[in-house]
């Protein structure tokens, strides 16, 4: 009895080690909040302080993480594009998932993107399509290559900071639903608003990918 428990203790021991090890490793997830304002993240600073902050409460927060949101073009200010501000990769996820192994890996169909691969700073699963609640939108604001779009209105609910007006465009984690791009994981369709109401009306719940840049 006393040896079945030391080896039951070990397996624990060992178990919680290397969820550790492959946690300290981490360098890509999904919120596994977003900051219940709809799409108003604060810009794109308030987006990587989120990403910073998730990655700190579970031992990842010794680099630095910023959010893969595009935004438009405004005043003086230049368009931003999301694979611009992601660093170089290789990523890997909570599990020790290598999901890519750099930019254009990551926006080819190489990638190893999936509901089960694309899970939060946790380790868990983010409910897809035919979960409930469905919360398989994540905010991008991008074109299939990453890059920020230059036409066709609002795709960054007014670079992440509107709750109101504008829409945001989405890719799906699970890499299917609807849309004109239902697999892609970062621009499936726009959103119905910026509202946290219009986003889970849509199937998300204002949750976006983060990535180590260094």
């Amino acid at each position: 009895m006393v040896k079945q428990l030391l080896v039951y203790t070990f397996i624990l021991a060992f178990s919680a080690f290397s969820t550790l090890i492959a946690q300290n490793a981490m360098s890509f997830f999904i919120t596994s909040t977003g900051p219940v304002n709809g799409a108003d993240l604060g810009g794109l600073d308030g987006a990587d302080r989120h990403c910073q902050s998730l990655a700190e409460a579970v031992g990842a927060g010794d680099r630095t993480w910023h959010a893969y949101l595009s935004a438009a073009a405004s005043g003086d200010k230049s368009a931003v594009n999301a694979r611009d501000r992601i660093g170089n990769g290789p990523w890997y996820n909570a599990k020790g998932v290598m999901v890519a192994k750099n930019v254009d890996d990551l926006h080819s169909d190489n990638n190893m993107l999936s509901k089960e691969n694309s899970i939060n700073e946790k380790g868990q699963v983010v409910n897809g399509r035919g979960d409930q609640p469905n919360m398989h939108d994540i905010l991008t604001g991008s074109q299939l290559d990453g890059t920020a779009f230059t036409l066709g209105g609002d795709h960054t609910c007014m670079n992440w900071t509107s709750s109101d007006e504008g829409s945001a465009q989405v890719g799906h984690h699970d890499r299917t639903g609807g849309g004109d791009n239902p697999t892609s994981w970062n621009s499936a369709h726009g959103s119905s608003g910026c509202s946290q109401a219009n986003l889970q009306g849509t199937g998300g719940n204002g949750l976006y990918y983060c990535f180590v840049v260094n």
